[in-house]
């Protein structure tokens, strides 16, 4: 609840800016596309190859054109006069967590985003991935993206950031890879971290835990008095509802929860032990809206949430990107008033 009083009133004032048109690609539960939104930006198409994930982005944003389809099977069709492309390609073929094959993961879809950047031509691109895209053995990998997206008239640059520093409760390293024409890129800087400390776990969540009436609640809140760790959504081959591995499970103890599964409901009056977490309270932890629902059982619905992009670190990177699509458009109607003189 921390988290949406001043996200709602940001968003009533910069909807009623001119929109950008955006496509997002990989959208999944849709984190990224509910940051773009509130950044100012107009969804054209949302893409997923995830039924569950396809149904959560129409049950929240019924007018949203959403396609359930595969990134590397999808046709190009003519989109007219596209401000930007975005995704939120797989992270296995970089995560630490996984064999780091890169190129030669089938899950790959770097390839598959550069042949639609290529065909639509927009003038922006934002990529969301792992940490592990900038690790050392990936500097080829990088260099090779560098130079095709130069070829194609991008410049481009990424920034890692960490949700905390954005007001999430959660510490989560993610890199945002901004590409931009050039006419636009040199009027782009990436975001600065708000100078807010994030809530812990306990203030964040206090009211979910008493919503049975639970009376430890407050005492645990005092103990959950930390920042979430990583919460991992893990895949459909690897992975369950659970809050991630050994580390992250003792972690989580630290603050008096149990990670070993999720629960289906908040704690009732005589519950005596370490609480569990809902997957309403592990999307309020991922800055999720409570209004946001998910589609599917507790197993898909907790995947969804846990691989999310935390909106509103999208929604901070997006209106950088917004400010510099500003003052391109800016500059090409003074250019034009100019020459008309």
């Amino acid at each position: 609840m921390l988290l949406q009083g001043c996200a709602v009133q940001r968003y009533k004032v910069e909807m009623d800016r001119n929109l950008y048109s955006t496509v997002e690609f990989c959208a999944g539960a849709g984190g990224q596309a509910l940051g773009l939104e509130q950044a100012g930006f107009s969804h054209s198409l949302l893409v997923d190859n995830d039924a569950d994930c396809c149904a959560t982005l129409r049950l929240n944003r019924p007018d949203w054109n959403v396609e359930c389809a595969d990134m590397r099977e999808f046709p190009t069709r003519p989109l007219g006069d596209l401000d930007l492309f975005a995704a939120g390609l797989p992270c296995p073929p970089f995560s630490i967590a996984g064999q780091q094959l890169g190129k030669d993961d089938e899950r790959d879809l770097f390839p598959s985003a550069l042949r639609l950047i290529e065909e639509w031509e927009p003038k922006a691109v934002l990529i969301e991935n792992v940490r592990g895209f900038l690790s050392s053995g990936f500097q080829s990998y990088r260099r090779d993206l560098v130079l095709r997206l130069n070829r194609l008239g991008y410049e481009v640059n990424w920034r890692l950031y960490d949700a905390k520093d954005f007001g999430v409760p959660q510490t989560r390293s993610r890199v945002t890879i901004v590409a931009m024409k050039s006419n636009y890129f040199r009027n782009f800087s990436f975001p600065e971290p708000s100078q807010s400390v994030a809530p812990s776990v306990g203030q964040v969540l206090l009211d979910l835990m008493s919503t049975n009436g639970w009376p430890l609640a407050k005492a645990w809140a005092k103990q959950a008095d930390k920042v979430a760790p990583t919460i991992v959504g893990g895949s459909k081959k690897h992975g369950g509802p659970d809050l991630g591995p050994t580390r992250a499970r003792a972690a989580w103890k630290t603050m008096s929860v149990n990670g070993s599964s999720i629960a289906d409901d908040a704690p009732m009056v005589d519950f005596d032990g370490l609480p569990r977490l809902t997957t309403r309270m592990v999307a309020r932890l991922q800055g999720f809206p409570d209004s946001w629902v998910f589609s599917g059982k507790k197993t898909a619905a907790y995947r969804q949430i846990g691989n999310a992009f935390p909106p509103p670190v999208a929604a901070a990177v997006a209106r950088s990107i917004r400010d510099a699509l500003d003052q391109g458009r800016m500059a090409a109607r003074h250019s034009d008033s100019f020459a008309a003189e």
